[in-house]
């Protein structure tokens, strides 16, 4: 093994327990499909729900968890909350996840920074976190 090769050996070593924290979020399927939506461009809480049929308060705690290890990052706008791939970081781990389930590698996040942001956002965009949808097995679950 050559000195490059040591040393990259170490780094990798000491990064080991942040990657195993990353793959961990990545594991959770509804994270991963939150994330692959917001790959090309920002979406609103509202689209998000509506788009994939995650439900609140679940979807609110996917995201907590999505912006807690840094994967996206928000911006408000009135009442509405938009969600986009965080960094380059975050648009890098998208990028091999196409790459390996898709076969190819994507231009994450390309489409939505040429894209101008809406100046209002569409009826039914804000976040609906009150809501509570009863549930056929009742609260006695």
């Amino acid at each position: 093994m050559t000195d490059d090769q040591a040393a990259a050996m170490e780094r990798l070593k000491t990064k080991a327990p942040e990657a195993a924290e990353l793959l961990r979020q990545l594991a959770n399927a509804n994270r991963l499909l939150i994330l692959c939506h917001i790959a090309e461009e920002e979406r609103s809480v509202g689209q998000l729900e509506a788009d994939l049929g995650i439900k609140q308060p679940a979807l609110s705690q996917q995201l907590a968890e999505l912006r807690q290890y840094g994967l996206v990052k928000t911006r408000r706008q009135s009442r509405s909350i938009f969600y986009s791939i965080a960094d380059e970081r975050a648009q890098a781990v998208m990028g091999m996840l196409y790459e390996i389930f898709c076969g190819d590698a994507k231009a994450v996040g390309a489409r939505a920074a040429s894209q101008p942001r809406s100046p209002a956002p569409a009826r039914g965009d804000t976040a609906q976190f009150a809501r509570v949808t009863p549930s056929a097995g009742g609260l006695g679950r």
